[in-house]
């Protein structure tokens, strides 16, 4: 079996550069790199990846952590998911992807430190104890998400503008003359539903205006899908009152159960009830007739920043707090007009 001296031997450098070339701890020229890439090839040699990881003392893995509750993959998760990946392939690191539920976690036969150089926490709740472990074990970490209440301040992260993106929805709906607004949206205690909920009020006082009673709704953390809540929520609050006229979805597949409930009681879109989601999901893009109105979270981006944080603070001998924003743009469609006279 090939050694890393033999590469080195063939390809005319030092054993250390040959280490570099793998590792890609240091940068390398193009011309070198290729020389002892096409020398490891011939001689058939694999790098020891643990002996690699003992001698740096790290293991050039990072992780990604979603919870459990967040199954099955949307969209979203995997566009981030590629944005991710594409980072750590730049970089030289392994990606481990971690979607137990906490209640699983916990149980002390599956308590255990991943190998894990830093981490990548998604979709981030009041009181989240991955956010208090790792930020407690001094583990480098980044979210994606706006982090709860006393770490805000404390761990870097990358987001969009949740607020400003609702209250631009919002008022966009409101300048074309609804009213009565129906907001299905993430689970509760999420910092994310917590800067939409914000930004969908703000919108309507900015206005001058109040939002009804009882007009947002929380999809439960557990039990239905977004799809059956979308259009469960949907059905009840259009059968119940006529004078909603727009319906805010937090996700694509949450805004195709809206379309199934509004098909089911005879309500075309847009004329008589608009649509609006907090995502842009190509997936799905056939399901919608007429197309669904949306917002480009790009989340391969959102992936890409996080990661690249993330590595920015391995290599930081000091570490200090950090935000991105990623902007967002609306994706107007067919699935909005200006309210038609109210519902019978």
């Amino acid at each position: 079996m090939a050694t890393i001296d033999d590469v080195a031997k063939a390809s005319g450098v030092s054993k250390g550069t040959v280490s570099s070339v793998f590792s890609k701890k240091r940068p390398i020229s193009k011309e070198v790199t290729e020389r002892v890439l096409a020398a490891a090839k011939s001689l058939h040699y694999k790098p020891n990846y643990w002996a690699r990881s003992l001698a740096s003392r790290s293991t050039s893995i990072l992780g990604l952590n979603i919870r459990g509750e967040s199954f099955p993959f949307g969209q979203f998760h995997l566009s981030l998911l590629n944005g991710v990946l594409r980072v750590c392939y730049e970089r030289g690191y392994r990606l481990l992807v971690n979607t137990l539920s906490p209640a699983y976690l916990s149980q002390v036969e599956h308590i255990a430190s991943d190998p894990v150089d830093g981490e990548i926490l998604l979709d981030p709740i009041d009181g989240d104890e991955r956010i208090a472990d790792r930020f407690e074990s001094g583990l480098p970490v980044v979210i994606v998400g706006r982090p709860p209440g006393f770490y805000e301040g404390r761990v870097s992260y990358v987001d969009n503008d949740n607020v400003g993106m609702a209250a631009q929805v919002t008022r966009y709906l409101l300048e074309l003359g609804h009213r009565d607004v129906l907001f299905l949206n993430a689970p509760a205690g999420s910092t994310v539903s917590a800067d939409r909920g914000a930004g969908y009020a703000a919108a309507f006082w900015q206005a001058g205006l109040e939002p009804k009673p009882g007009r947002m709704l929380h999809k439960p953390l557990q039990g239905l899908s977004s799809h059956a809540f979308g259009y469960e929520s949907a059905f009840a609050a259009l059968s119940a009152s006529p004078d909603v006229t727009a319906v805010i979805a937090d996700t694509d597949t949450m805004a195709l159960g809206v379309y199934k409930a509004a098909e089911r009681l005879g309500l075309r879109i847009p004329e008589q009830l608009s649509v609006f989601a907090f995502s842009d999901d190509s997936v799905l893009s056939p399901e919608f007739s007429p197309p669904l109105t949306g917002v480009r979270l790009h989340a391969d981006r959102l992936g890409a920043e996080a990661t690249r944080l993330l590595l920015e603070q391995l290599g930081a001998p000091e570490k200090s707090a950090k935000r991105v924003l990623v902007p967002t743009e609306l994706v107007i469609r067919g699935s909005v007009a200006p309210p038609a006279a109210s519902r019978p």
